[in-house]
Formats: structure tokens, C-alpha cells, sequence
């Protein structure tokens, strides 16, 4: 198969979907390989490297027109010139945000297979799980810097220092983001609560902390009563596919102190609050009733060389199935299935049809 690899296009996104690595594995199983000029260069893996990895170097046109594009975020509206019925592209694509890039895809009949929806058999989203990661230990970063004065912040450090209180964090979602910003929030010495709906998951989460945080049942009345006492915010909800309920409401805001910080990372699934849009990391943030809204939709891109090789440790087996297989791979493994967006002009992914009011069809219907 003619596999390409087109360089992101989105503001300030500096990681790729294959590593020179991963090129010349597929070189070696007979595929041809087309990549744009520069594609590598901002996760610092440069030209030189594919070429002799087996590639070809091309301009963006000559990556697009490969029969598979693998790329790592969504196409943007530049990029929908680009798109055809005999194109089978692989990337994150959050549709359920996005009703443009579903009417796109939908309008060109290209086959589109999602990162973030692929889904074993037990539930775990193996593509979202490496860059969910990075997000959530981003999260903390982030919003420890936002917190402070001179970037519009109250003035709190995380920490604290002796004699001073730490800065209290609230993590609204207790998966792969919400255990991760854990990780790092108490790693800082913040004071750290974590909201969740599942209990199964907040006894988990109580036995591996060892009970050095606090875990809340996810409700409006407990997220009401931490919201003044909360330094920073984040956003770690997910439903698979699907866009983000609204769980912080605008007139909740009223409760956070001014200067608060709110870092949603499910900005890109249309976010839990209420208030946020996405943003890019060159004007990361924004103020709505005092408190600073950070809602970068490609958190991960900022460390785009950890990004790279986590990202593509966990795509590069379902890429070379699928360049091995094509669409026949998606009806060999069921994982690889759930990820199918759009196929041949029909929305293929229920979540997507339901956010937008649009029929949906079967997976295997569609590849029938």
C-alpha cells in the first residue's frame, strides 16, 4: 500500500504519526512511503532520517495522495481539499465537536478511522490512552503556571512552602487524564480532590494514592461546594467518542475565587465547562468572570518529542495492519472497527450521529 505522511498544519502542532522507525518497517513489508518536507522536524527527527529509512520526500499534495494518510490531529479546513472516496485516513478526529469535519468527511466518502475510538474488548481506548496521559500530567503544569500573578493568576503556589497552605486542585474525571494530573498535582504538594461517578473507580484511585487524596462521588452539589475552595480546575471528563456533558455551568464561576484557574483537556470533545472553546499555545488562555480559562485543544503537541514515540508505540500495529489489509483489517479485529468514524458518505460511529441529530449506520453494514 502507498502510505503518506503529511506534516501537521495546526497551530503550533509539532508531533508526527510515524517515527523513521516505523517507516522502514513498513518499507521492509513492501509498502512505499511518502513523506511531506519538514513532517518530522518540530518532534526533531529530521528529512535525512526517513529518506533512509526508505521513504520518499514530497510535498503535502504528494502525501495526501497516497491511498492511506496517517497523520496525528484532524484535519483542518485547509486540509479538506484533500480529501476522497478512495482514502483511508488514520487520526484523531474527535468529530463529535466537529460538525464541519463530519460534513467533509461525509461529502467526500473518505474512509475515516479514529485514534480516539478505538476500543478493546474491555473498554480501554488503547490510541487515546498514551496522549490522555501526557495531557493530564500537562494539565498541572499548565495550570501551576497560569496560577501565577504576572499571567493573570491569584498568586498561589501549588506547593505551598512551610507555614503556608498548599494550593487545592480539583479533578473533575477520574480515568487516564484525572489519575494522571494526580500524579503530578501531588507530586507538587497540592492538596488534591478527585470527582468520578463510578465508585469502583474512586476506591481504586483511594487504594493507589494510599488514601493521600480526597475522592468525591461526581454531583453538582459536591463540585458546588469545592468550587470556592478550588485554585485549579480540570476538566478530565470523556465519554468514548461522544461529546463532553457540561458539568461546570457559567454561574458556577461565581464560586471560584478571581484568579482560579480551569484547564479542561476535554476541550476537543467540546469541554465539561460550560465556558470553554478551544485555544492554541500561542493564546493559550482567556478570562470569563474572573477566572482564567486554558483550553488548548493539542495540549501534547507542546512536548512533541515525548508525544511522538508515546503516540506512536501504540498506533503503529493498527497502521500496519491496515496497510497490510486495508479496509479488510477492520473486519478482522473488532478494536480496529469501533474506531471507523465515516465510510463511503455514512456516519459509521453512533456517539457522532447523536451529537449532530444524523442517522448513523452499522460498522458491519457499512463494510458489508
Amino acid at each position: 500500500m502507498h502510505v503518506g505522511l503529511p506534516k501537521e498544519i495546526k497551530v503550533k502542532e509539532n508531533r508526527v504519526a510515524l517515527t523513521p522507525g516505523g517507516v522502514a518497517t513498513l518499507v521492509r513489508r513492501g509498502h512505499r512511503v511518502t513523506v511531506e518536507r519538514g513532517a518530522g522536524a518540530g518532534s526533531g527527527l529530521p528529512d535525512h532520517e526517513y529518506e533512509q529509512a526508505g521513504a520518499t520526500l514530497g510535498s503535502a499534495a504528494d502525501a495526501w495522495g497516497a491511498e492511506m494518510v496517517v497523520k496525528v490531529k484532524e484535519p483542518v479546513e485547509s486540509e479538506y481539499g484533500h480529501l476522497r472516496g478512495d482514502l483511508l485516513l488514520f487520526t484523531y478526529l474527535h468529530l463529535a465537536a466537529d460538525r464541519p469535519l463530519t460534513d467533509a468527511l461525509m461529502q467526500a466518502g473518505t474512509t475515516a478511522v479514529a485514534y480516539e475510538t478505538v476500543q478493546l474488548a474491555d473498554g480501554s481506548l488503547p490510541l487515546l490512552t498514551p496522549m490522555s496521559e501526557v495531557a493530564g500530567r500537562l494539565s498541572v503544569q499548565a495550570g501551576a503556571y497560569h496560577l501565577q500573578k504576572p499571567v493573570g493568576g491569584k498568586g498561589v503556589l501549588l506547593g505551598g512552602v512551610p507555614g503556608v497552605q498548599p494550593g487545592h486542585v480539583t479533578i473533575v474525571g477520574g480515568g487516564v487524564v484525572g489519575t494522571n494530573a494526580a500524579k503530578m498535582a501531588m507530586g507538587l504538594g497540592a492538596k488534591v480532590t478527585i470527582l468520578d461517578v463510578s465508585h469502583r473507580r474512586l476506591t481504586y484511585l483511594d487504594d493507589v494514592f494510599f488514601g493521600k487524596l480526597t475522592t468525591m462521588m461526581s454531583s453538582e452539589a459536591n463540585l458546588r461546594a469545592l468550587l470556592p475552595h478550588t485554585d485549579l480546575l480540570i476538566g478530565a471528563v470523556l465519554i468514548p467518542g461522544a461529546k463532553a456533558p457540561h458539568l461546570v455551568t457559567r454561574d458556577m464561576l461565581g464560586l471560584m475565587e478571581p484568579g482560579s484557574v480551569i484547564v479542561d483537556v476535554a476541550v476537543d470533545q467540546g469541554g465539561c465547562v460550560e465556558t470553554i472553546h478551544p485555544t492554541t499555545h500561542d493564546e493559550p488562555t482567556y478570562v470569563v468572570d474572573d477566572v482564567v480559562h486554558y483550553g488548548v485543544a493539542n495540549m501534547p503537541g507542546a512536548v512533541p518529542r515525548t508525544s511522538t514515540f508515546a503516540l506512536t508505540n501504540a498506533t503503529f500495529p493498527y497502521v500496519l495492519a491496515l496497510a497490510e489489509r486495508g479496509v479488510g483489517a477492520l473486519k478482522r479485529d473488532p478494536a480496529l472497527a469501533a474506531g471507523l468514524n465515516t465510510h463511503r458518505g455514512q456516519l459509521t460511529y453512533a456517539a457522532v450521529a447523536e451529537a449532530f441529530g444524523l442517522s448513523g449506520q452499522d460498522v458491519a453494514a457499512a463494510l458489508a
